[in-house]
């Protein structure tokens, strides 16, 4: 059972929707200069000639906060928190803060609501079992917080045996939240399951919460474990004994991933993202180097099992790519997937509407040259919400069907964390976790906007200082008419950081 130290519960109040308007900034303190890029058009009529100068670009030498801002960038608001740091901003073009939250924790993954309020995972320091804080991306806690910074639920997953971690994803049609879990198993549990590895081993639960309930025991209205899901090849006298390569819908429970920073976390989920119109679950595995597609229309009965739900197969894997050497498929030519994070469906609507982006941290793992790359993936999924898989007995496709990589593709990498999101208008917006920087790329890999969080485990900083683990885990850009913005008042308050100065003006 869960060991919930805490439970807090409100019902979300709305507020009323106020119009938004587009502001220019101007950032004035001390250290920076802004260059403007212009362009200028020149034309005749009747032997008078004018000439209108129109700024495009905006480019500055700052070290932290606004780099670029153009004419060629989406017009938003970007949300981060940090790993080190306990505020959450919501930035507009100009680098300039129009809203941020406060918490008592540090945060990986947060996200603007419909509703105008703010959910965010929140970090313990601590935990009560410590060995869930050595595997990296622990949280322990979830919080809703509204438009007033006020808290209203937070749910906390820390016991001996259990712990949240990495990421969230809210599910607006149904007001539920789905949460990652670890689950620690004992060796003795993980030898009976057929595990060779000879210690403690955790699966990976995906809970989904109710906000709304009375009680914590309540809270949690569906449930799947990856535990339920796995397969062995060693011991046919276990139930869960089979041919790896014939049961690519079940997990390898003794497949060694690369770079497995903590032996008793195989798995290593760090992204969950839901699909309302197939009714999906897009789970990310690091250490598998493959991303997971599960039914999230069984019962938690269902999901426990291997029948029943939309898709008749209860909560096996509906489809996964990446690596088919993690079922015993292919070889090292077929990987495609190193490592990486924050795997989702891009919006309907948008470029790629429907395939999965990641992002693809160690691509060059088994190379010489550390760099990382954005991929685009068409799971071919049918209008029915069926998956394919090939002759060969592999899921397609057989490559990406978008990738940016940088013009020097040593100048794009992050080792770990990060992130990356299509936009309306086809841009892409990155988050260069390691370093905080953020950045927005035209779908021909043209970089049109840039910011460095200026902030970190020190504080805010000062123009001129030179970040230290000024960790983001994930961002998220908003468009100026996403109805959750209609909250706030989006009035500029300044730079996060001391010490700008600088000209930028939002283009329409």
């Amino acid at each position: 059972m869960f060991n919930n130290t805490s439970f807090f519960l409100r019902l979300f109040s709305l507020a009323a929707l106020s119009s938004m308007a587009l502001m220019g900034c101007n950032s004035d303190s001390s250290s920076s200069t802004t260059t403007d890029v212009t362009t200028s058009d020149t034309s005749s009529d009747d032997d008078t000639t004018t000439s209108d100068t129109t700024v495009s670009e905006y480019e500055t030498d700052n070290s932290i906060g606004l780099i670029l801002n153009s004419s060629n960038a989406q017009n938003g608001y970007a949300l981060f928190g940090g790993l080190r740091f306990n505020q959450t901003y919501l930035i507009d073009n100009c680098g300039e803060v129009v809203q941020s939250w406060d918490s008592d924790y540090s945060t990986m993954s947060a996200y603007l609501l419909e509703n105008g309020n703010l959910l965010h995972t929140a970090r313990f320091q601590s935990a009560v079992n410590s060995e869930f804080i050595q595997a990296g991306g622990d949280s322990g806690r979830i919080e809703i917080i509204d438009e007033q910074n006020e808290l209203v639920w937070y749910y906390e997953v820390n016991s001996d045996t259990q712990f949240m971690h990495h990421d969230a994803e809210y599910i607006e049609s149904t007001g539920t939240v789905l949460v990652m879990v670890w689950n620690k198993h004992s060796a003795e549990e993980a030898a009976a399951a057929g595990y060779t590895g000879g210690h403690a081993l955790w699966s990976e639960q995906i809970i989904e919460l109710d906000p709304t309930a009375d009680n914590a025991d309540d809270a949690i209205v569906w449930q799947w474990d990856s535990w339920d899901h796995m397969v062995q090849d060693v011991d046919y006298s276990l139930d869960n004994y089979g041919v790896i390569s014939e049961n690519p819908q079940l997990i390898n429970i003794n497949f060694e991933g690369i770079d497995i920073e903590y032996e008793a976390d195989p798995i290593h989920m760090n992204s969950v993202d839901y699909n309302e119109e197939l009714d999906q679950i897009v789970i990310n595995s690091r250490n598998f180097s493959e991303f997971w597609i599960i039914d999230h229309s069984t019962t938690t009965e269902e999901a426990a099992s291997h029948s029943g739900g939309a898709r008749g197969k209860g909560g096996d894997i509906l489809f996964r790519w990446g690596n088919p050497q993690a079922y015993d498929m292919g070889d090292d030519d077929d990987q495609k997937l190193f490592l990486q994070h924050d795997a989702y469906w891009i919006d309907e609507g948008y470029t790629h509407a429907g395939q999965i982006m990641v992002f693809n941290n160690q691509p060059n793992f088994y190379g010489n040259a550390d760099y990382s790359t954005i991929d685009v993936i068409d799971t071919e999924v049918s209008d029915a919400g069926d998956y394919t898989i090939n002759d060969d007995g592999t899921y397609g496709p057989s490559d990406f069907t978008w990738t940016y990589t940088a013009d020097t593709p040593t100048d794009f990498y992050a080792t770990n964390i990060s992130g990356a999101q299509r936009l309306s208008n086809g841009n892409t917006i990155i988050d260069e976790g390691t370093t905080g920087t953020f950045f927005e790329v035209t779908a021909e890999g043209e970089v049109v906007w840039k910011y460095i969080a200026p902030v970190d485990q020190t504080g805010v900083l000062t123009q001129g200082d030179t970040p230290q683990n000024n960790f983001v885990f994930r961002i998220n850009k908003y468009s100026p008419d996403f109805i959750g913005l209609s909250y706030y008042s989006l009035e500029s308050s300044g730079t996060i950081e001391n010490g700008s100065d600088y000209t930028c003006e939002l283009f329409e």
